[in-house]
C-alpha cells in the first residue's frame, strides 16, 4: 500500500460550511509528478485541488483543476494556508510562504481572516469577439482582457445574476476563464461578479480568488476605493475583500475545512 497523505476539503471565501468555494489540499513530502497531481485533480472533481512540499523557506504550491494544471487560484491558496495553521504546522503569527507559478505568494492571519498578498492583474480594454453576447447571454458595456481571463462589464447586477452563458462558446472564445462583473447594488458589497472556465474543465467556479486580481484594480479605477468588498453571485456564493497596492492585490477572507482523511493511492 501507498504511503497515506493528508488530505482536506476546505470551503473557502465562507465562514459557514457547504458555501463559498471547495477546494482540495494534499500534503506531500516531497514532489511528485504532474501526472499523477492530475489525476488526483480529476478524482476530487472540485474546480482546484492544491499540493504543497514543504521547503526550507516555505512551501512548494500548484493547483489542479479536474482538467489542467492552472498558473494562479485565490481560494485553493486560501484553503492551504487555512490548513497549515489549523492543523499547527504553522503557528499563527507566522506567515505561510508559498513558491508557485506565478511567484511567491505571502498570507497572514489577522483577526480571524486570511489576508493574501497577489498580483494585480487588472484588465485591457479590447475588441469584442464575434459572438460574445451569445456566448455570454448578453451584451456588456466594456470588454477587456487581463493576464489570464477575458474580462466583460455589465450594466447592473441584476443583468449578472440573470446570465445564462453557453459554455460551448465560451470555451472557444480563448484564455483560462471569463470574468463577468458589474457595480453591486446589494447594501455591505461594492460589485459582483461571475466565472465561467469552461475550457479549463470548471463551467462556473463558485468563487474565485484569482479573478479579484483583475476585479479589484479595474472597480479601484472606477470607484476611487482602494478597499472593497466583493460578492460571487454563483449558486454557492461568496465574499471576498480586496485591498489594492501598486501592482498588488490583497484577497482577504475566511475558510473552514469540512472534510479531513488520508489518500492512499
Amino acid at each position: 500500500m501507498s504511503t497515506a497523505l493528508p488530505l482536506y476539503q476546505v470551503d473557502s471565501f465562507t465562514d459557514r460550511p457547504f458555501a463559498g468555494n471547495p477546494a482540495a489540499v494534499c500534503l506531500l513530502p516531497e514532489a511528485r509528478d504532474a501526472g499523477w497531481m492530475q489525476q488526483v485533480g480529476a478524482e476530487m472533481n472540485l474546480s482546484e485541488t492544491s499540493f504543497l512540499v514543504p521547503r526550507h523557506d516555505g512551501f512548494d504550491l500548484r493547483w489542479f483543476t479536474p482538467a489542467t494544471e492552472v498558473d494562479l487560484c485565490g481560494h485553493a491558496t486560501l484553503a492551504a494556508a487555512h490548513v497549515l495553521w489549523e492543523t499547527k504546522r504553522l503557528a499563527a503569527d507566522s506567515p505561510a510562504r508559498f513558491h508557485t507559478r506565478s511567484g511567491v505568494l505571502t498570507c497572514v492571519l489577522r483577526d480571524g481572516r486570511i489576508e493574501m498578498d497577489f498580483p494585480s492583474t487588472p484588465p485591457v480594454a479590447s475588441s469584442p469577439q464575434p459572438g460574445l453576447a451569445e456566448a455570454l447571454g448578453g451584451t456588456p458595456r466594456w470588454v477587456g482582457k487581463a493576464r489570464y481571463d477575458l474580462f466583460a462589464e455589465f450594466e447592473s447586477e441584476s443583468v449578472i445574476r440573470a446570465l445564462k452563458p453557453d459554455f460551448k462558446r465560451i470555451a472557444e472564445l480563448g484564455g483560462r476563464g471569463f470574468i463577468v462583473t458589474a457595480q453591486a447594488t446589494t447594501p455591505g458589497f461594492d460589485f459582483v461578479s461571475r466565472f465561467f472556465a469552461p475550457a479549463a474543465g470548471v463551467d462556473e467556479d463558485p468563487v474565485t480568488g484569482s479573478a479579484h486580481c483583475c476585479l479589484a484594480p479595474f472597480w479601484a479605477a472606477r470607484l476611487g476605493k482602494q478597499e472593497m468588498i466583493g460578492y460571487q453571485a454563483s449558486r454557492r456564493g461568496g465574499v471576498i475583500g480586496v485591498r489594492t497596492s501598486g501592482d498588488r492585490v490583497q484577497l482577504i477572507g475566511k475558510a473552514v475545512t469540512v472534510l479531513a482523511g488520508e489518500l492512499l493511492a
